[in-house]
């Protein structure tokens, strides 16, 4: 029996969703951490299930009953909160400096890695702007959305990937990650510029991308310096509240710069966590005090309001389903081809870059949260919104067991791969 009264019925409702969600997608985590794939598979799959999808169908009291229409508005605002603070993290555990070492032997990979596969964003929307583009928006900003939607690497799932097989510390690991990270920073900063196109007018999408430019630039080289001379201070000693008080400030002020800009509030948290060095006490500190409640407690709502928005039933014919298949294999064909093409071209042998095009196939919450950037917007429909989601999960769950085809070695974690180069 529920609370009466409107506003405690709706508190009641969002703790019950939250509750339901956190402990369905421990359990599914799990499952999935036993299967060999990424928790967070787990945890994206139980918002899909407790959606409209399976329990909306199966049951759809229930359903009603533990996500009503009325707790949307606050597990989005909720949800919105996670990822803000979940991409404030992401930055963090970027390696700047490892990047400034490896940037000519990683950039040219990075290059074909996102050129490819945003190429053939621009050709898959041509194929599905008709049919699939809500009513009323311009081609130019769906093929643009549809270019960077197939260009994610999850660079946090692509890291616990690597580190679960303790390949992290190989060379073939540390040029993925450099790769993803380069990528990601890249593809952050197209989907920036989209944002931007849509909400601004076309006479003001230049003025909106030169103060994005311009705010970057003040970030890297008036507040980086600073912060790297703060975080010195502590290294002796773990900084206190008011220093982690101020951090998170930071980190909204910068959110609430470019939310004001018109380029979303996540870039300006991941730029603000880009800018402290990862590997400092106060990252250190940052990670342990935030991880948690983020991961356990704000990203299941995420979760849970991506799942209210995922519709599998919209799929209800053999041509839904058929162009879900042909956008799994234009993406692995995008970013594998492109990351392969990459190294090869560096001077990779075919078996270190196949390797590598399987890792930076992985996209997994970052696409999620582009995706869900992308229906706010409006620029994509639920029914495509859907089958993105899915061609995230299925590229994602099938990087584990490539790369274990690849490398028969990774599944103990006890390969040594280190690529060789050829010519």
């Amino acid at each position: 029996m529920t609370p009466a009264g409107g506003t405690t019925d709706l508190f009641w409702h969002l703790l019950l969703a939250l509750t339901a969600v956190v402990v369905v997608g421990r359990l599914l985590g799990a499952l999935f951490r036993y299967i060999g794939q990424p928790p967070v598979i787990g945890e994206v799959v139980a918002g899909i299930l407790l959606g409209p999808s399976l329990l909306g169908s199966v049951s759809p009291g229930a359903y009603a009953f533990l996500l009503p229409p009325s707790v949307a508005p606050s597990l989005g605002l909720l949800s919105q909160l996670g990822v803000v603070l979940y991409m404030f993290l992401v930055g963090i555990e970027l390696d700047t400096d490892g990047l400034k070492g490896r940037l000519r032997s990683t950039v040219g990979i990075s290059l074909t890695s996102i050129v490819v596969p945003f190429a053939l964003g621009l050709w898959l929307a041509s194929a599905l702007y008709s049919r699939l583009a809500p009513d009323g928006v311009p081609f130019l900003h769906f093929a643009i959305f549809m270019g960077v939607a197939m260009s994610i690497t999850a660079f946090p799932v692509l890291a616990r990937i690597l580190a679960d097989r303790q390949l992290t510390r190989t060379d073939l690991g540390q040029l993925a990650l450099s790769c993803a990270a380069v990528g990601d920073v890249t593809a952050w900063c197209l989907l920036a510029f989209v944002v931007g196109v849509v909400k601004s007018s076309e006479g003001n999408a230049l003025l909106t991308f030169v103060v994005t430019v311009a705010f970057i630039a003040f970030l890297f080289v008036v507040v980086q310096p600073l912060v790297v001379k703060l975080s010195r201070r502590w290294e002796r000693e773990d900084p206190d509240r008011n220093v982690i008080a101020f951090a998170l400030v930071a980190m909204m002020c910068s959110a609430l710069i470019t939310e004001a800009i018109g380029v979303h509030a996540i870039f300006g948290a991941f730029l603000l966590g880009a800018v402290i060095p990862h590997d400092s006490r106060l990252a250190r500190v940052l990670d342990q005090r935030i991880e948690n409640l983020v991961t356990i407690l704000l990203l299941p709502a995420f979760f849970a309001f991506a799942g209210m928005r995922t519709q599998i039933g919209l799929l209800s014919g053999w041509n839904e389903w058929i162009t879900c298949v042909v956008i799994i294999v234009v993406a692995t064909a995008g970013k594998f081809g492109g990351a392969v093409l990459g190294a090869r071209v560096t001077g990779l042998d075919w078996r270190y870059a196949t390797g590598l095009g399987v890792l930076m196939n992985t996209r997994g919450l970052m696409e999620l949260i582009v995706l869900n950037v992308g229906l706010d917007l409006g620029v994509i429909s639920p029914t495509l919104f859907t089958m993105l989601v899915i061609m995230a999960l299925v590229t994602t769950m099938a990087t584990t067991p490539a790369l274990q085809w690849v490398f028969p070695g990774t599944a103990g974690g006890r390969a040594s791969i280190s690529p060789q180069r050829v010519g």
